[in-house]
């Protein structure tokens, strides 16, 4: 079996991300259904838009104090409203148990796994300090240390630089469509992810698993 590189998003991924639960617990009176918690994840998150406040978080551009302040002014909320969002990130993201027996079976074939990854620097301290981070992967890119995020093509040029993998097509694990399309663009080979079992399943098909 050919050795392969495996890149790994985390957020969605590695760990659980659900933010419409996450907006109905954080702000219960403003997000009462679906529907509230929709607009105001679109609202707080500007849909991820590369040049918003959360972006510019993950780019490493502001601190989570200013952070606070740039969106509750901006949708006439309290920043301790906001404050309370940030501090609720690190509790909700729990590990995915199923995608880390992924990771462990990759790496029981001989395979090579980095991660690329939209984090602020605050929650990357947290991932490496709280978990088998070193275990888990062999390196990887965290979006706050090079001032850049998916989709940005140039990030996963970077990501190439970075972590050896110029001439290579990795294999990128990925929740969120956009960052699929760009890796597509940019000649890697993108897995959406849905569940762990279902990125086997393709996995198996490119064969790096049997």
């Amino acid at each position: 079996m050919k050795r392969e590189t495996v890149v790994f998003d985390l957020g969605g991924v590695v760990f659980n991300w659900e933010p419409l639960k996450l907006m109905r617990e954080v702000f219960p009176a403003h997000a009462q259904d679906d529907a509230d918690a929709g607009r105001l994840l679109s609202n707080v998150f500007q849909n991820h838009q590369p040049h918003g406040d959360w972006a510019q978080w993950d780019r490493g551009l502001i601190k989570p104090d200013a952070l606070a302040q740039r969106i509750a002014q901006r949708l006439a909320m309290e920043p301790h409203e906001i404050q309370a969002l940030i501090d609720a990130l690190a509790p909700h993201m729990r590990v995915k148990p199923e995608t880390v027996d992924l990771i462990h079976e990759l790496k029981a074939a001989n395979h090579r796994l980095v991660y690329l990854s939209n984090m602020p620097e605050e929650l990357a301290q947290w991932i490496e300090s709280d978990h088998p981070f070193a275990d888990w992967f062999e390196d990887g890119v965290f979006s706050a240390r090079v001032c850049l995020v998916k989709p940005d093509d140039v990030i996963y040029r970077c990501a190439e630089e970075k972590l050896s993998m110029s001439g290579q097509a990795p294999v990128f694990v990925d929740d969120m469509q956009p960052n699929i399309d760009a890796a597509h663009r940019n000649g890697w080979r993108p897995v959406r992810f849905e569940t762990a079992q279902q990125v086997r399943a393709r996995l198996c098909d490119l064969g790096l698993l049997v």
